[in-house]
Protein backbone atom coordinates (compact mmCIF):
# COMPACT_ATOMS: atom_id res chain seq x y z
CA UNK A 1 0.00 0.00 0.00
CA UNK A 2 0.92 3.46 -0.65
CA UNK A 3 1.43 6.28 1.67
CA UNK A 4 2.39 9.91 2.41
CA UNK A 5 3.59 11.88 5.23
CA UNK A 6 2.53 15.34 5.57
CA UNK A 7 4.83 17.18 7.86
CA UNK A 8 8.16 15.43 7.10
CA UNK A 9 10.85 16.95 9.16
CA UNK A 10 9.29 16.57 12.66
CA UNK A 11 9.91 13.56 15.34
CA UNK A 12 6.91 11.99 14.50
CA UNK A 13 7.14 12.07 11.13
CA UNK A 14 10.91 10.50 11.27
CA UNK A 15 9.86 7.90 13.46
CA UNK A 16 6.73 6.77 11.43
CA UNK A 17 9.72 6.43 8.76
CA UNK A 18 11.42 4.56 10.85
CA UNK A 19 9.37 1.96 11.47
CA UNK A 20 7.29 2.08 7.91
CA UNK A 21 10.99 1.60 6.62
CA UNK A 22 10.34 -2.43 7.31
CA UNK A 23 6.84 -2.57 7.35
CA UNK A 24 6.24 -5.34 5.10
CA UNK A 25 2.60 -3.93 3.52
CA UNK A 26 3.65 -0.57 3.00
CA UNK A 27 5.56 1.50 0.96
CA UNK A 28 5.87 5.81 1.94
CA UNK A 29 5.74 7.28 -1.59
CA UNK A 30 5.56 10.87 -0.52
CA UNK A 31 6.78 12.96 2.12
CA UNK A 32 5.46 16.44 2.37
CA UNK A 33 6.85 19.79 3.83
CA UNK A 34 5.54 23.19 3.06
CA UNK A 35 9.20 25.04 4.61
CA UNK A 36 11.63 22.02 3.00
CA UNK A 37 9.74 21.29 -0.05
CA UNK A 38 12.52 20.42 -2.92
CA UNK A 39 15.00 19.22 0.03
CA UNK A 40 15.80 15.59 0.52
CA UNK A 41 15.34 14.07 3.41
CA UNK A 42 18.76 12.96 4.30
CA UNK A 43 19.30 16.60 4.05
CA UNK A 44 17.42 17.29 6.99
CA UNK A 45 18.02 13.62 8.43
CA UNK A 46 21.51 12.54 7.55
CA UNK A 47 20.95 9.77 9.39
CA UNK A 48 18.77 8.22 6.71
CA UNK A 49 21.62 9.14 4.15
CA UNK A 50 22.31 5.79 1.53
CA UNK A 51 18.58 4.54 3.55
CA UNK A 52 15.92 6.56 2.38
CA UNK A 53 16.24 8.31 -0.79
CA UNK A 54 12.80 10.43 -1.13
CA UNK A 55 12.64 14.57 -1.77
CA UNK A 56 10.01 16.20 0.17
CA UNK A 57 7.66 18.07 -2.24
CA UNK A 58 4.69 20.51 -1.17
CA UNK A 59 0.65 19.51 -0.93
CA UNK A 60 -1.28 18.89 -3.75
CA UNK A 61 -4.35 17.65 -1.93
CA UNK A 62 -5.80 16.74 -6.16
CA UNK A 63 -2.49 14.79 -7.15
CA UNK A 64 -2.42 12.94 -3.74
CA UNK A 65 -5.75 11.48 -3.48
CA UNK A 66 -4.52 9.65 -6.90
CA UNK A 67 -1.29 8.30 -5.81
CA UNK A 68 -1.87 7.25 -2.17
CA UNK A 69 -4.13 4.94 -0.20
CA UNK A 70 -3.42 6.56 3.53
CA UNK A 71 -1.74 9.61 4.63
CA UNK A 72 -0.24 10.52 8.34
CA UNK A 73 -0.61 13.58 9.25
CA UNK A 74 2.62 14.54 11.56
CA UNK A 75 1.46 18.34 11.85
CA UNK A 76 1.26 20.40 14.46
CA UNK A 77 -2.53 21.12 16.15
CA UNK A 78 -4.50 23.32 13.82
CA UNK A 79 -3.11 22.08 10.97
CA UNK A 80 -4.95 18.53 9.92
CA UNK A 81 -8.44 19.82 9.85
CA UNK A 82 -8.12 22.17 6.67
CA UNK A 83 -6.70 18.92 4.82
CA UNK A 84 -8.35 16.35 5.74
CA UNK A 85 -11.96 16.72 4.74
CA UNK A 86 -10.91 16.64 0.94
CA UNK A 87 -8.64 13.56 1.20
CA UNK A 88 -11.54 12.03 2.77
CA UNK A 89 -13.99 13.20 0.50
CA UNK A 90 -12.07 11.50 -2.35
CA UNK A 91 -11.29 8.04 -0.67
CA UNK A 92 -8.10 8.56 0.89
CA UNK A 93 -7.83 7.40 4.48
CA UNK A 94 -6.41 9.50 7.05
CA UNK A 95 -4.52 8.82 10.39
CA UNK A 96 -4.16 12.58 12.39
CA UNK A 97 -1.33 12.59 15.21
CA UNK A 98 -2.49 15.67 16.05
CA UNK A 99 -5.49 16.86 18.24
CA UNK A 100 -7.55 18.43 15.37
CA UNK A 101 -9.70 15.41 15.73
CA UNK A 102 -9.71 14.07 18.96
CA UNK A 103 -12.25 16.46 21.21
CA UNK A 104 -15.96 16.24 20.54
CA UNK A 105 -17.04 19.60 22.19
CA UNK A 106 -16.80 22.12 20.27
CA UNK A 107 -15.88 24.84 23.15
CA UNK A 108 -13.45 22.66 24.26
CA UNK A 109 -11.97 22.39 21.36
CA UNK A 110 -11.97 25.95 21.56
CA UNK A 111 -10.80 26.89 24.86
CA UNK A 112 -7.70 24.87 24.90
CA UNK A 113 -6.70 24.98 21.23
CA UNK A 114 -7.45 28.70 20.67
CA UNK A 115 -9.22 27.74 17.80
CA UNK A 116 -12.89 26.45 16.26
CA UNK A 117 -12.87 23.14 15.30
CA UNK A 118 -13.57 21.13 12.30
CA UNK A 119 -17.13 20.55 11.07
CA UNK A 120 -18.89 18.34 13.28
CA UNK A 121 -19.62 16.22 10.29
CA UNK A 122 -16.11 14.86 10.32
CA UNK A 123 -15.40 14.81 14.06
CA UNK A 124 -17.99 12.76 14.07
CA UNK A 125 -16.36 10.40 11.36
CA UNK A 126 -13.60 10.47 13.60
CA UNK A 127 -12.47 7.65 15.56
CA UNK A 128 -9.97 7.82 18.48
CA UNK A 129 -7.52 5.38 17.89
CA UNK A 130 -6.33 4.12 21.52
CA UNK A 131 -6.55 0.11 19.79
CA UNK A 132 -7.25 -1.28 23.60
CA UNK A 133 -10.54 0.11 23.84
CA UNK A 134 -12.02 0.90 20.61
CA UNK A 135 -10.55 -1.87 18.02
CA UNK A 136 -13.62 -2.76 16.65
CA UNK A 137 -14.42 1.20 15.34
CA UNK A 138 -10.97 1.70 14.36
CA UNK A 139 -11.27 -1.17 11.63
CA UNK A 140 -14.14 1.20 9.81
CA UNK A 141 -12.28 4.18 10.50
CA UNK A 142 -11.50 6.98 7.42
CA UNK A 143 -10.46 9.31 9.76
CA UNK A 144 -8.48 8.12 12.93
CA UNK A 145 -7.67 10.95 15.66
CA UNK A 146 -3.92 9.22 17.11
CA UNK A 147 -4.64 9.89 20.86
CA UNK A 148 -2.12 12.17 22.40
CA UNK A 149 1.12 10.62 24.33
CA UNK A 150 0.15 12.02 28.26
CA UNK A 151 -3.56 10.79 27.56
CA UNK A 152 -2.51 7.31 26.56
CA UNK A 153 0.10 6.40 29.37
CA UNK A 154 -3.07 7.81 31.60
CA UNK A 155 -6.08 6.57 29.89
CA UNK A 156 -4.31 2.55 29.75
CA UNK A 157 -3.35 2.79 33.67
CA UNK A 158 -6.66 3.99 35.06
CA UNK A 159 -9.49 2.28 32.66
CA UNK A 160 -9.40 -1.05 34.15
CA UNK A 161 -10.24 0.20 37.80
CA UNK A 162 -12.71 2.55 36.61
CA UNK A 163 -14.69 0.46 34.67
CA UNK A 164 -14.73 -2.15 37.65
CA UNK A 165 -16.01 0.51 39.65
CA UNK A 166 -13.01 -0.46 42.31
CA UNK A 167 -11.57 3.02 43.32
CA UNK A 168 -13.21 6.50 44.12
CA UNK A 169 -14.19 8.42 40.87
CA UNK A 170 -13.73 12.34 42.38
CA UNK A 171 -9.99 12.39 43.16
CA UNK A 172 -7.64 11.21 40.72
CA UNK A 173 -4.40 12.83 40.72
CA UNK A 174 -2.24 12.82 37.70
CA UNK A 175 1.55 13.27 38.08
CA UNK A 176 3.17 13.18 34.17
CA UNK A 177 6.57 13.69 33.18
CA UNK A 178 8.15 13.78 29.42
CA UNK A 179 11.24 14.31 27.84
CA UNK A 180 12.30 16.87 26.12
CA UNK A 181 11.36 15.40 22.19
CA UNK A 182 8.06 16.35 23.18
CA UNK A 183 7.89 19.85 22.39
CA UNK A 184 9.03 18.94 18.64
CA UNK A 185 11.92 19.71 16.61
CA UNK A 186 11.01 23.33 16.47
CA UNK A 187 13.25 26.24 18.82
CA UNK A 188 11.75 26.63 22.41
CA UNK A 189 13.06 28.59 25.45
CA UNK A 190 11.40 25.93 27.31
CA UNK A 191 13.95 22.92 25.92
CA UNK A 192 16.66 25.15 25.23
CA UNK A 193 19.58 23.19 26.45
CA UNK A 194 20.72 25.36 29.40
CA UNK A 195 17.55 25.87 30.86
CA UNK A 196 16.48 22.13 30.74
CA UNK A 197 19.81 20.56 31.62
CA UNK A 198 20.10 19.90 35.57
CA UNK A 199 16.07 20.84 35.48
CA UNK A 200 12.97 19.86 36.77
CA UNK A 201 9.48 22.00 35.63
CA UNK A 202 6.03 21.70 36.04
CA UNK A 203 3.99 23.29 32.99
CA UNK A 204 0.66 24.30 31.52
CA UNK A 205 -1.05 23.93 35.25
CA UNK A 206 -4.93 23.55 34.22
CA UNK A 207 -4.56 24.13 30.62
CA UNK A 208 -2.14 21.66 28.78
CA UNK A 209 -4.30 20.55 25.77
CA UNK A 210 -4.06 17.02 26.85
CA UNK A 211 -6.97 17.53 29.81
CA UNK A 212 -9.97 17.73 27.99
CA UNK A 213 -8.57 14.48 26.24
CA UNK A 214 -7.74 12.67 29.12
CA UNK A 215 -11.61 13.19 31.03
CA UNK A 216 -13.39 12.70 27.21
CA UNK A 217 -11.92 9.29 27.37
CA UNK A 218 -12.46 8.14 31.18
CA UNK A 219 -15.64 9.63 31.06
CA UNK A 220 -17.10 7.63 28.46
CA UNK A 221 -15.38 4.28 29.86
CA UNK A 222 -16.63 5.26 33.26
CA UNK A 223 -20.31 6.59 32.02
CA UNK A 224 -20.26 9.27 34.29
CA UNK A 225 -18.75 12.96 34.16
CA UNK A 226 -14.73 12.45 35.32
CA UNK A 227 -12.77 15.48 36.24
CA UNK A 228 -8.71 14.97 36.60
CA UNK A 229 -5.87 16.71 38.58
CA UNK A 230 -3.33 16.89 36.10
CA UNK A 231 0.12 18.28 36.38
CA UNK A 232 2.81 17.98 33.75
CA UNK A 233 6.71 18.06 34.38
CA UNK A 234 9.41 17.99 31.36
CA UNK A 235 12.24 16.20 32.55
CA UNK A 236 16.46 16.68 31.47
CA UNK A 237 15.65 13.24 28.78
CA UNK A 238 15.00 13.11 25.49
CA UNK A 239 12.06 10.27 25.34
CA UNK A 240 9.83 8.91 27.55
CA UNK A 241 6.89 9.67 29.44
CA UNK A 242 6.14 7.88 33.24
CA UNK A 243 2.52 8.72 34.66
CA UNK A 244 1.63 8.43 38.31
CA UNK A 245 -1.64 8.39 39.15
CA UNK A 246 -2.53 8.36 42.89
CA UNK A 247 -6.75 6.90 43.40
CA UNK A 248 -9.06 5.97 46.39
CA UNK A 249 -9.45 2.33 46.50
CA UNK A 250 -13.49 1.69 47.69
CA UNK A 251 -12.48 -1.52 49.72
CA UNK A 252 -9.50 -2.71 50.44
CA UNK A 253 -7.88 -4.62 47.55
CA UNK A 254 -4.45 -6.42 47.13
CA UNK A 255 -1.55 -5.43 44.74
CA UNK A 256 -1.73 -8.80 43.66
CA UNK A 257 -5.44 -9.29 43.07
CA UNK A 258 -5.27 -5.78 40.95
CA UNK A 259 -2.19 -6.87 39.20
CA UNK A 260 -4.38 -10.40 38.14
CA UNK A 261 -7.45 -8.03 36.92
CA UNK A 262 -5.37 -6.10 35.30
CA UNK A 263 -3.33 -9.05 33.30
CA UNK A 264 -6.78 -10.15 32.55
CA UNK A 265 -8.01 -6.85 31.24
CA UNK A 266 -5.03 -6.78 29.10
CA UNK A 267 -4.69 -9.99 28.12
CA UNK A 268 -5.65 -9.50 24.15
CA UNK A 269 -3.29 -6.68 23.93
CA UNK A 270 0.11 -7.38 22.54
CA UNK A 271 1.72 -4.02 23.31
CA UNK A 272 0.57 -3.38 27.42
CA UNK A 273 2.52 -5.42 29.74
CA UNK A 274 1.78 -5.30 33.40
CA UNK A 275 4.51 -5.93 35.74
CA UNK A 276 4.53 -8.45 38.12
CA UNK A 277 4.08 -7.43 42.16
CA UNK A 278 7.17 -5.26 43.49
CA UNK A 279 8.24 -4.60 40.29
CA UNK A 280 7.47 -0.56 39.06
CA UNK A 281 9.01 0.02 35.42
CA UNK A 282 11.03 2.78 33.97
CA UNK A 283 10.58 4.67 30.71
CA UNK A 284 14.40 3.24 29.86
CA UNK A 285 12.51 -0.19 29.77
CA UNK A 286 10.26 0.73 27.00
CA UNK A 287 12.82 3.39 24.93
CA UNK A 288 11.77 2.84 20.84
CA UNK A 289 9.59 0.84 21.69
CA UNK A 290 5.52 0.52 21.00
CA UNK A 291 4.79 -1.22 24.78
CA UNK A 292 3.02 0.59 27.72
CA UNK A 293 4.53 -1.11 30.86
CA UNK A 294 2.28 -0.89 33.41
CA UNK A 295 3.50 -1.31 37.42
CA UNK A 296 0.70 -1.32 40.70
CA UNK A 297 0.61 -0.80 44.24
CA UNK A 298 -2.08 -0.93 46.52
CA UNK A 299 -1.24 1.03 50.00
CA UNK A 300 -2.99 -0.45 52.63
CA UNK A 301 -2.23 1.85 55.12
CA UNK A 302 -3.66 4.91 53.16
CA UNK A 303 -5.99 3.07 50.86
CA UNK A 304 -4.48 4.40 47.78
CA UNK A 305 -3.91 2.25 44.39
CA UNK A 306 -0.31 3.82 43.13
CA UNK A 307 -0.63 3.11 39.25
CA UNK A 308 2.94 3.91 37.16
CA UNK A 309 2.57 3.54 33.57
CA UNK A 310 5.45 4.40 31.03
CA UNK A 311 5.83 4.91 27.11
CA UNK A 312 8.12 6.25 24.81
CA UNK A 313 6.26 9.68 23.52
CA UNK A 314 7.41 9.02 20.11
CA UNK A 315 6.41 5.59 19.60
CA UNK A 316 2.98 4.25 21.51
CA UNK A 317 2.14 8.23 22.10
CA UNK A 318 2.78 9.07 18.31
CA UNK A 319 4.05 7.19 15.78
CA UNK A 320 4.19 3.34 16.82
CA UNK A 321 0.57 3.85 17.75
CA UNK A 322 -0.17 5.37 14.52
CA UNK A 323 1.20 2.34 12.58
CA UNK A 324 -0.70 0.06 14.72
CA UNK A 325 -3.63 1.68 13.84
CA UNK A 326 -2.92 1.97 10.16
CA UNK A 327 -2.72 -2.48 10.81
CA UNK A 328 -6.20 -2.61 12.11
CA UNK A 329 -7.43 -0.58 10.01
CA UNK A 330 -6.10 -2.57 6.66
CA UNK A 331 -7.10 -6.03 8.44
CA UNK A 332 -3.36 -6.69 9.16
CA UNK A 333 -2.05 -8.08 12.50
CA UNK A 334 -1.89 -4.96 14.80
CA UNK A 335 1.60 -5.85 15.91
CA UNK A 336 3.22 -5.63 11.72
CA UNK A 337 6.26 -4.12 11.50
CA UNK A 338 6.48 -3.08 15.56
CA UNK A 339 8.13 -6.06 17.06
CA UNK A 340 10.99 -4.25 18.07
CA UNK A 341 12.86 -4.83 21.53
CA UNK A 342 13.06 -1.86 23.35
CA UNK A 343 16.42 -0.39 23.18
CA UNK A 344 18.53 -0.72 26.54
CA UNK A 345 20.80 0.18 28.12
Amino acid sequence: MDVAIIGGTGYGAVELIRFLHNHPHVHVTKIISHSNSGTDLAEVYPHLVDIIDLEMIALDIGDLAKEVELVFFATPSNVSKHYIPALVDQGVRCIDLSGDFRLRDGEKYQAYYGEEMVSQSYINQAVYGLPELNKEQIKQASILANPGCFPTATTLGLIPVLEKDLVERKSIIIDAKTGTSGAGRGLSLNVHFSEMNENFKAYQLGVHKHIPEIEQVLTARANEDIQVTFTPHIVPMTRGIMSTMYVDLKDSQSTGQLIAMYEDYYKNDPFVRIRKEGIIPSTREVYGSNYCDIGLYADQRTGKLIIVSVIDNLVKGASGQAIQNMNIMCGWDETTGLNQLPIYP
